[in-house]
């Protein structure tokens, strides 16, 4: 089932309502403005004015209101979350009409279907030409708020820093801002609900930063910092950490090595604890 999701103005709200008209059915949603159901194909309608195609009809019906014209957008995507070794890493960017012809030079797509040689190729053009918002929890501070946070809780109030981050340097976010959704939007709030400050005008969706070139752009910023920050920590510890959780990679072993060089205490400074790769250490 595909998902799309975008806003829309008024006049094309109008005219999507006119084409399903005979497909609407009742909803009790205080945030749904019109629900619209049609064989393989859902549509909401909410009062912001965002509208969710949903379905494996989906690309079809939304292509025809998909505005064609590359126009501005925002993207937030995250990174290190399924690694034992290293932080966490989000970033946020935001898309200019004049910035596609950059984008479809270099490539610029999801950070999973690039090398990390590539990424490092290009991170550094990329920090320097798109307005962005970048934020690394070590793993000491990582370790530390995990006590009281779940992982998705720890990425929502890093999406949600990263957006305000951007506010406040003066940038003006476009209302198209994707986030590549990690966790039911209502959640991705309560999360924040304690934070002095939320960033609410979000349009969350999964596999964002392969449908979304803002997205992407914040994929491949977030994975080069964390490949510059792995750096760093194999110079201070003069060894090789693997990527990601399995043992196939090496991981486990990686951990043994670390320990019998500069013990157990101080493994919270370069992993994150709660995988279940350290339970016989704990």
């Amino acid at each position: 089932m595909s998902t799309f999701s975008f806003k829309l103005s008024e006049d094309k709200i109008a005219k999507l309502k006119e084409t399903f008209r005979e497909y609407i059915k009742e909803n009790r949603n205080e945030y749904v403005d019109t629900f619209i159901q049609k064989d393989d194909l859902t549509v909401t309608i909410y009062k912001s004015g965002k509208v969710v195609f949903q379905g494996n009809d989906a690309f079809f019906y939304a292509s025809a209101y998909i505005d064609t014209k590359k126009s501005r957008q925002a993207g937030s995507d995250e990174v290190g979350t399924g690694d034992v070794f290293g932080p966490v890493v989000v970033c946020a960017a935001i898309v200019e009409e004049k910035d596609y012809e950059l984008i479809e030079r270099l490539h610029i797509t999801d950070s999973k279907q690039l090398t990390d040689t590539y990424i490092l190729q290009i991170g550094p053009q990329l920090i320097e030409s798109f307005k962005h918002s970048l934020l690394i929890l070590d793993n000491v501070t990582y370790n530390r708020v995990h006590e009281t946070d779940n992982l998705n809780a720890i990425k929502a109030k890093m999406h949600n820093k990263a957006y305000l981050n951007m506010k406040a340097k003066g940038y003006q976010i476009p209302k198209a801002a994707y986030v590549d959704q990690f966790c039911p939007e209502d959640d991705y709030y309560r999360y924040l609900v304690n934070e002095k400050e939320v960033y609410h005008d979000l349009i969350f969706e999964t596999k964002a930063e392969s449908k979304y070139p803002a997205v992407a752009v914040g994929s491949i910023i977030s994975r080069y910092a964390f490949l510059q920050y792995m750096q760093k920590l194999e110079q201070q510890y003069s060894m090789t950490f693997h990527k990601g959780s399995s043992d196939l990679e090496g991981i486990d072993r990686d951990i043994q090595t670390f320990i019998s060089r500069y013990g157990k205490e101080r493994l919270k400074n370069v992993a994150k604890l709660h995988f279940k790769n350290f339970e016989k250490y704990r």
